[in-house]
């Protein structure tokens, strides 16, 4: 389960930082105000791109350590910067490495019980992982993704990926 989990949250968190150095270049190199990017969405009931990033970052770092039988920490969401934002990509990418991988033992069978709505929701690790905390992870890197093309910044399915 740590494999599955911590490794992917990783390194697509690891991308994610480098589209947002890619991003913070597209702005300088145009001359185009950061809050431009950092406040866009792609539809209006959509989130704004720092909010796509906050989301990120915060369900891996849930998932984390629920699925290592913790209670979450909090992030603030007070971003207003692509450096601001980085320091979240850190901070999360530094909580989640402080859980090992024998705190993962058995956590396929874990009851997990999260907030949903306002309701709670009690899932297996197991379901936990790939039915809810992976697809919300991957939605909301995929689109400060799309978000970022949208708008011009060069960067392809590789960037996405963590090849690049």
């Amino acid at each position: 389960m740590h494999h599955r989990s911590i490794t992917v949250y990783d390194r697509f968190l690891s991308a994610l930082s480098r589209l947002l150095t890619k991003a913070e270049a597209h702005c300088t190199a145009r001359n185009i105000k950061p809050e431009a990017m950092l406040t866009f969405r792609l539809f209006p009931d959509m989130f704004p791109f720092i909010r796509q990033v906050q989301l990120s970052c915060d369900f891996a770092a849930r998932a984390a350590a629920r699925l290592a039988g913790e209670e979450p920490k909090s992030f603030a969401d007070t971003e207003t910067s692509f450096a601001e934002l980085q320091d979240r990509i850190s901070a999360a990418r530094g909580y989640m490495a402080s859980f090992t991988a024998d705190r993962y033992a058995g956590a396929e069978n874990r009851s997990i019980t999260f907030k949903m709505r306002g309701q709670d929701m009690t899932l297996s690790g197991e379901d936990f992982l790939n039915l809810y905390s992976l697809p919300q992870f991957y939605f909301h890197v995929a689109t400060a993704y799309n978000i970022l093309r949208h708008n011009g910044v060069e960067v392809g399915k590789g960037d996405y990926m963590g090849l690049t």
